[in-house]
């Protein structure tokens, strides 16, 4: 990463931030986002993943894209695309859910190991949408290590977690619909962590994912049955 800049460069020679602000736009009334079947299980497709990396190398080509990534890509998916024959543009990065209660250090040692880049989204723990999130679920910016964390270094859990990110070399994606928390999270850049803070940060993991999406565990290329 480049400190200077705040930016990372990407494995094809662009540059993407470190840090960015994430929205979200709820359906149109009417709308439905997950179409079911008459038996209530929600209707899927198909899709070749490597067929699909091959269109999106063309996209790239025709200038479409200046850089092309995936998401929520374990490590059997990566290598399936790595490996592809033929393959001419390596994913430049790799967007998943990341945040003190999952850390996802086997899938960051071999994202970095093969010069792709681990964006984090839900890293603040989600916004705990009754759609994606059992609603029963732990509350990470009241995890009493992180708010001890915070009140250590006076600054709100959400920028301890954030910070956590940036120093372990992850893109940090920091969604927000309250300008004070936006220009809240900037300060993110103002501080630094100690080597033991990072210690105590990354015992916090317990390999919890807030978005399980259970709906689609019989989808062929489902991600999370994988370790990572």
């Amino acid at each position: 990463m480049d400190p200077k800049y705040q930016r990372v460069e990407l494995n094809d020679g662009h540059f993407m931030p470190v840090f960015g602000f994430g929205t979200f736009v709820p359906p149109e009334p009417g709308e439905t986002p997950l179409p079911k079947d008459e038996n209530g299980k929600v209707m899927f497709d198909t899709v070749d993943l490597c067929a699909i990396w091959e269109a999106m190398e063309k996209c790239k080509d025709a200038g479409l894209a200046k850089s092309i990534g995936v998401s929520n890509f374990n490590r059997r998916q990566l290598e399936m695309i790595l490996n592809k024959p033929g393959l001419k543009y390596k994913p430049v990065c790799n967007q998943v859910e990341c945040h003190p209660y999952l850390n996802q250090s086997k899938l960051l040692d071999f994202c970095k190991s093969k010069d792709i880049v681990l964006v984090a989204h839900s890293a603040l723990g989600t916004q705990r949408h009754k759609l994606w999130v059992d609603q029963n679920s732990p509350a990470l910016l009241e995890d009493p290590v992180l708010c001890a964390l915070a009140k250590k270094h006076k600054r709100s859990p959400a920028l301890i977690a954030l910070r956590y990110q940036l120093q372990r070399g992850v893109v940090v994606l920091a969604k927000s619909y309250n300008e004070q928390r936006i220009r809240e999270n900037v300060q993110v850049f103002e501080f630094q962590l100690t080597s033991e803070d990072m210690k105590v940060l990354d015992g916090l993991n317990r390999n919890f994912r807030y978005a399980v999406m259970d709906f689609l565990v019989d989808h062929p290329d489902y991600p999370f049955s994988d370790e990572y």
